[in-house]
């Protein structure tokens, strides 16, 4: 019970702690549970939300040109080694403070799969992404 107590002060519903305290102090052993449960339903709802808000919100500042993934991805019209693509996408390489770079001609898919690991890096993995496309065009 101390837990259901602590829990809206560490997602910072202070208002909520103190209401649920001072109602356990008034309330019956029975209206406890069916209080406890609904505030054990609602604190989850608040974290499943914050998580998603935080999961749309890094969408939104890694500007992906469009979203894509690795399942829509052909590997056999490239000749990338899906085993290395893939141990990409588990963002090891991010412990190490290192990127990646793609290089290859016109629809290799080096935007596709840039795209598809950064989304894999913030939904999987909770990771910061900002996708950098440059250009190789003519220089004038």
């Amino acid at each position: 019970m101390a837990d259901l107590i602590a829990e809206p002060g560490e997602l910072r519903l202070y208002g909520m702690a103190s209401a649920y305290a001072e109602s356990l102090q008034q309330r019956s052993a029975m209206s406890l549970q069916v209080e406890d449960a609904l505030l054990r339903h609602l604190l989850e709802a608040e974290r499943t939300d914050r998580g998603l808000r935080s999961i749309r919100y890094q969408m939104h500042t890694a500007r992906f040109p469009v979203h894509r993934d690795l399942a829509g991805f052909d590997y056999t019209q490239s000749k990338l080694d899906r085993r290395q693509i893939e141990q990409f996408a588990s963002t090891d390489f991010t412990e190490k403070a290192e990127n990646i770079v793609f290089i290859g001609g016109t629809g290799t898919g080096k935007s596709h799969l840039a795209t598809a690991i950064g989304v894999q890096a913030i939904t999987r993995h909770g990771k910061r992404v900002r996708l950098l496309l440059r250009g190789t065009g003519p220089t004038p």
